[in-house]
Formats: C-alpha cells, sequence, structure tokens
C-alpha cells in the first residue's frame, strides 16, 4: 500500500532533475505578479491595533490548519522544503556579481554591452538592465547589489516601473545572484545622491531597472540588528585592602608615624572607572595619591639639603571647630640628570591584546624615548608569549633600532619567559658594570596585572626585589589596561623596589608620567623617606591622618633603618594632611579619661607648638639615615594652594564613604575647587572637577 510520503521518498530515491533555469525565472515571475495582485490595493490599509473578529489575522491560518490532515500536512512542508532545496542549490553555486549596463533612453533598441559599468552616468528616462539572465535573487539582495553599484539607494517598486519596461518592450531579464550578507549583518547607511532629477525603482516583475525624472527617490533604513553580546571577562582585579584611618586620642597615642609616598596609580584609575560610568572600587582610592597627583607652589630647598619642609595650619572646611595640618615636602632638581641604564620588562601574553594595554604600552614608550640621551642606554626583556631579551643593551639615540624591537613584540601566551625578572635584572647588572660610573639603574616592569615573572611565591619575590634594590637596581611599576589589574601586587613591588607605582590609562598620563615627570620617577635623591609628627596634648585633643592608610609604619619603626620606606624623586613633591581638634572646642569625637590626669588636665604649653614633626631619609648609596625636625607651630600661615588639597582629600573622603567630614557634599568639594583652582596651565584641575561633578551625577 501506498501513500502520499512513500511517493515522496521514491521521488527522492529516483533523483530531482536538474533545474531549467528559464522556466524557474518565468514560475518565479509569474508567482510574484498573481501575489502582488491578490495583495495590493488601491486604498490605503485602515490602520488598527485589533483586528477584527471576521477578519482576524489568524483567521485563515486557523482554517487552513482545521481542515487540512496531518498526514498531509507533513506532505507539505515537506514538499515546500525539497523544493525551496532545489531552488537555493544553484543560486549557492553562482557567486558572480551580476554586470550592470547602461540603456541610453535616447536608443531604447540598444542592445546590452557586455563589459560591466561600474558607476553609470544615469540620466532620467535611461533603463538599466542586470545581465547575465540566470537566476533570480531575493529584492534584498538585488536592492544591495544597485545600491553598490550605482553608488545610490535604489527603490524596490513592483508596479512603477511596468511603463518603463513597456517603452523598451524587453522581457524579464533576470539578475545574476549576489551573495547574500552574513547572518546579523546591518546595511544601515546615509542613502547617496542619485543623478540631479533622477529616482531609481526597479520593477521586479520586469526585471527592467528605469531612473524616472523627478525628487530623488529615498527609502526607510532597515533596522539595524543589534550588537552581539559578549560575556565580559571576569574581573580579577585587587586592591589593597586597610581601612580608612580612625580618630586618635592624644593622651592615649600622642605620636603617628609614617611612609611617605608619591605614587599616583589610583588618581589614574579613578579617573578611569568614572569616564566608564561607574564609581571606583573603594579599594582604588587613596586619598594621598589623589593629593599627590598635582603640584603645589612649595618653595624649593636651599644649599645641599635634597629636599625643603614646609608646614601650615590652617581652619578644616570639613567640620567646624577642627583644623588642617598640611606637611609639604619639595624635592630638589639636580643641574644635571645622571645616565640611566633602563630595562624594560614587559608583559607580553595573551590578555596584552588590548588597544589600551600592549599598543598604549608601545606609545607611551615611544613618548619617553624622546626624553632620552646619548648618556642613556636601554634594554627589553619579555615575559609570557615573545619572551627573552627583545633588545640587547642599546645606546637611546639608536632610535630606529629600539623603536623596531618595540613594534616587534606581540601578546600571546601564557608562559613566564626564562623567569622574567630575573633576566631582567640580570641585564641591569651587566649594564652597570659596562655602563658609565654613576648611572641609575632601574628595572620598569609594565603589565596588566600578570605578574608571572618567574617567581611565584610573593614573599620569595619580594625578597628577591629588596636584595636588588640593596644592590643599587630600582624597580618602578606601570600598569595598563582594566579587567585583571592587580593594584595591590603593583603597590607592593613598587614600594619594596624603592619606585614608584602608576596607572597608564591615555596617552596623555603617559605625557605626564614618563615626559614631565621623567626625572623624578627615575632619580632618587632621598630613599626610606619617614615621617613622624609628636602631638602635643595640651592643644590637640584628637587627630586624624588623611590617607597613607597602606603606608602606616610602627613608632618603632621610625629609627630603624633596616625597615624600608618611600623613595623621592628630583622634584618631586609631598604633601601630608592631618585633621586635628584643639582642646576645648565641640567638636570633640571622644570624651576625656576620667582617671587619665593628663587627659582630664592637660599641662600648661607655653610654646604654642600644636606638635612637633621629625623626617628620616638616606641619601642614595648609603644605609645610615639622617634626621630633619620641624616643630609645628599652632600661629603658622595656611600653605599655598592649601584649599585644593583639601577639596581633593575632601573627594576622597566622599568616595571612600567616610563619615568623619559631617554634612559636606560632592557640591561643597566642587565649590572649593573651582574657588581655589588657581594657575592650571595643562588642565589637570579642571579635569578633576569635572571628575567630581561626574560623581555627583552618579551618586545621584
Amino acid at each position: 500500500m501506498s501513500d502520499d510520503l512513500d511517493d515522496l521518498k521514491r521521488a527522492f530515491d529516483a533523483g530531482l532533475p536538474g533545474p531549467d533555469p528559464d522556466k524557474r525565472a518565468a514560475a518565479i515571475a509569474l508567482a510574484m505578479k498573481n501575489f502582488d495582485r491578490a495583495q495590493e490595493t488601491a486604498d490605503l490599509a485602515r490602520q488598527t491595533s485589533e483586528p477584527t473578529e471576521k477578519a482576524g489575522i489568524f483567521r485563515g491560518a486557523k482554517l487552513m490548519f482545521a481542515k487540512i490532515s496531518n498526514r498531509g500536512l507533513l506532505t507539505a512542508t515537506t514538499a515546500i522544503a525539497a523544493v525551496a532545496m532545489v531552488a537555493l542549490i544553484p543560486v549557492l553555486q553562482n557567486s558572480q556579481p551580476p554586470e550592470v549596463t547602461l540603456i541610453p533612453a535616447s536608443k531604447p533598441d540598444a542592445k546590452p554591452v557586455a563589459e560591466p559599468v561600474a558607476k553609470p552616468d544615469v540620466k532620467a528616462d535611461d533603463r538599466v538592465v542586470v545581465a547575465p539572465a540566470q537566476t533570480p535573487v531575493e529584492p534584498e539582495a538585488l536592492e544591495e547589489t544597485l545600491d553598490l553599484a550605482f553608488d545610490a539607494p535604489v527603490v524596490m517598486n513592483r508596479r512603477a516601473a511596468d511603463a518603463g519596461a513597456a517603452k523598451v518592450g524587453r522581457p524579464m531579464v533576470a539578475p545574476s545572484p549576489q551573495p547574500m550578507a552574513p547572518a546579523g549583518a546591518s546595511r544601515m547607511r546615509a542613502p547617496a545622491p542619485a543623478s540631479p532629477g533622477a529616482a531609481p525603482s526597479v520593477s521586479l516583475e520586469t526585471g527592467v531597472f528605469s531612473f524616472e525624472g523627478g525628487a530623488p527617490a529615498t527609502r526607510p533604513l532597515p533596522i539595524p540588528v543589534p550588537d552581539q553580546i559578549v560575556r565580559p571577562e571576569p574581573d580579577t582585579e585587587a586592591f589593597p585592602d586597610a581601612e580608612d584611618n580612625p580618630i586618635k586620642v592624644t593622651a592615649e597615642a600622642p605620636v603617628s608615624t609614617f611612609s611617605i609616598d608619591v605614587d599616583t596609580a589610583s588618581w589614574s584609575m579613578i579617573r578611569n572607572s568614572l569616564s566608564r560610568g561607574m564609581l571606583p572600587p573603594e579599594g582604588a582610592v587613596r586619598i594621598e595619591e589623589m593629593v599627590n597627583y598635582f603640584t603645589y607652589d612649595y618653595p624649593a630647598p636651599e644649599g645641599d639639603a635634597p629636599f625643603a619642609t614646609h608646614v601650615g595650619v590652617s581652619d578644616s572646611p570639613w567640620v567646624d571647630g577642627t583644623q588642617i595640618v598640611h606637611i609639604g615636602l619639595q624635592g630638589m632638581l639636580p643641574d644635571e640628570r645622571p645616565p640611566m641604564n633602563l630595562v624594560f620588562l614587559i608583559d607580553t601574553s595573551g590578555s596584552m591584546n588590548n588597544p589600551t594595554k600592549l599598543p598604549l604600552l608601545k606609545q607611551s614608550f615611544r613618548l619617553m624615548l624622546g626624553q632620552l640621551g646619548e648618556n642613556d642606554t636601554i634594554a627589553i626583556v619579555t615575559y609570557a608569549g615573545s619572551a627573552g631579551l627583545a633588545l640587547e643593551p642599546t645606546k637611546a639615540t639608536e632610535r630606529d633600532t629600539i623603536l623596531a624591537a618595540l613594534e616587534s613584540m606581540h601578546a600571546g601566551g601564557s608562559t613566564a619567559g626564562q623567569a622574567g625578572l630575573q633576566q631582567a635584572y640580570a641585564t641591569a647588572a651587566k649594564m652597570a658594570k659596562d655602563g658609565e660610573e654613576g648611572a641609575v639603574s632601574r628595572v620598569i616592569l609594565a603589565t596588566d596585572g600578570d605578574f608571572n615573572v618567574g617567581i611565584s611565591d610573593p614573599d620569595a619575590l619580594k625578597e628577591f626585589i629588596a636584595d636588588k634594590r640593596d644592590e643599587g637596581t630600582y624597580l618602578s611599576v606601570l600598569g595598563f589596561g582594566r579587567g585583571n589589574l592587580d593594584d595591590a601586587t603593583m603597590q607592593a613591588l613598587a614600594q619594596t623596589g624603592n619606585g614608584i607605582a602608576s596607572y597608564i590609562d591615555t596617552l596623555a598620563e603617559a605625557q605626564k608620567v614618563l615626559v614631565d615627570q621623567l626625572t623624578g620617577a627615575l632619580v632618587p635623591i632621598a630613599n626610606d623617606v619617614k615621617i613622624q609628627v609628636e602631638w602635643n596634648p595640651a592643644l590637640v585633643a584628637e587627630y586624624r591622618l588623611i590617607g597613607y592608610e597602606t603606608r602606616a609604619l610602627k613608632r618603632e619603626d621610625f629609627n630603624n633603618d633596616k625597615v624600608d620606606a618611600g623613595e623621592i624623586g628630583a622634584g618631586h613633591q609631598v604633601t601630608a594632611i592631618y585633621a586635628i581638634t584643639p582642646v576645648g572646642s565641640p567638636a570633640r569625637m571622644t570624651d576625656p579619661l576620667r582617671y587619665a590626669a593628663g587627659d582630664a588636665q592637660p599641662v600648661a604649653d607655653e610654646t604654642g607648638e600644636l606638635g612637633f614633626l621629625r623626617l628620616r631619609y638616606k641619601t642614595p648609596g648609603e644605609d645610615s639615615s639622617k634626621l630633619i625636625e620641624t616643630p609645628i607651630n599652632a600661629d603658622a600661615a595656611p600653605l599655598a594652594e592649601g584649599n585644593w588639597a583639601l577639596a581633593i582629600a575632601g573627594f576622597g573622603q566622599i568616595l571612600r564613604g567616610s563619615d568623619l567630614i559631617g554634612d559636606w557634599s560632592m557640591g561643597d568639594a566642587i565649590a572649593l575647587a573651582q574657588a581655589s583652582k588657581g594657575d592650571d596651565p595643562f588642565g589637570y584641575r579642571q579635569e578633576a572637577i569635572t571628575l567630581m561633578r561626574l560623581t555627583e551625577s552618579l551618586k545621584n
């Protein structure tokens, strides 16, 4: 017994006959014509959002499916699919673009020439045909073909071109197929102007294309396909975890000790986060680095002193009844910069394949290279991906050789290349041995946070860097990109290596760090700089250090020359801010101790000193520290541009969510910053105000 499905199966087994292009073209044209006539009407359709019950859009479909049997439905759908496959095979096989030929209106009987016309000079009433006639294509592909050929939008018109076709009197010419656009591709583009007075139009019934006179035709742009949603890479960023410095009672803990910090990575990361429409992670907000990102008008040191110490006192803008004590250090600038031996240790792992990473790194080092001279020597070591010594020690004046080595680097791989850091330090040692006496040796690690440099144990890594630091080779760290930035490790390595940690997110930041401040970033003038302040309980009831949470030291560390601390480079500035509460102020946050006579009844003090400042530092190459002492007088004048530092410090406290600044708001920070912006030759301060305004909007 046979049924329709068996018949269909036998038909497939017997093989399908080859397609007849002429019959298929005529059949499709007739089907489209009948379909158009059945669907089109001279009257505009009535717009409605709800179809009526009798003429519902699903009524015909319901009747059809109700009357057709399951077997019949399966047979019909299978047959349709088979016919579609047969019709599609020659279309897919023929991928040659059609030849577009112009037939002038003055010669309507002219035959199409064989050569294609790239951009015909079309005039009104001219006719255009597409040859050779092989197989029809879908309207979208046909329309795109004409758009590209004539550099103008073509209107798909199944009726308007019939009259033009009658004039020419040609039969239907089916165009060659045009390869379809890939799935998801959008053809959205602005319509190009047609020839003056010409409106391109195509008739799908006749295959004749005409440019009738009139205003240039336009067509609605297709709805753009949404961008593909790409799952973001896991965020593995790490930042130092440190709580805000608390308020301390002077009578209980009168001494505050910390290491100085000249890093600026925090400000760049804050700017990067805000520019991407996100508030920065709390751990990325280090107020001392925000404040020290900007320069201040501190007087230069006199004589042979490596830096000058300045102290100022002013009222606090945050809480009434409290005061601010500013401590400012200004480093000296040498008359002549010493020679430098620089080893660039560059991360070329696969994660560096991002415009904000390895490409920006290359551009940044190109800027830096312009600041180096004939007395400077450069070597390049890479790890992960293209591993090893990428550039032997080379004089900085051999720019072509150095730039070629930079450009040859590519991102890829995940292994540590010849124990990266060890090779970089070994190269630096060789350069110091073979180079000029008195040259500064420094390894500059540039990475996006992948610290797979050959030593996996953190303690062993820090110990290795400390040993090389004591031998005279320092380490600085430059961070690039976001997503896997290990800021905590960057800070630890730079601190251990007596270097700076900077984050470069733009070429402008590279200009600031590696060009404008290059000497300060690379030439040290004082090592292991520590600050200790002893507060006078007779005049100061409470105090709080703003920032430096990751730089805190024990009291006994101050006199211990074996304890590592921060480095000051040539021309560097350091700013530290204390908020203090005078004795008797109603703003005091803590109650006096009942049984501590010193706190309940402060001893009389006639010196007028709020406290006493001590600094220790080592001259580079020496093991013993030197001491500088400065009293903090209650009547000391405020430091120049101190209000700008307070505006930035207040901004940082708001970002960290501090509850120790009262009702002080972002609007207050903006107002103080605008009033104290002062001279701003490079626009850094105006950029800060813009970021404050952006933060205010994001918080709201």
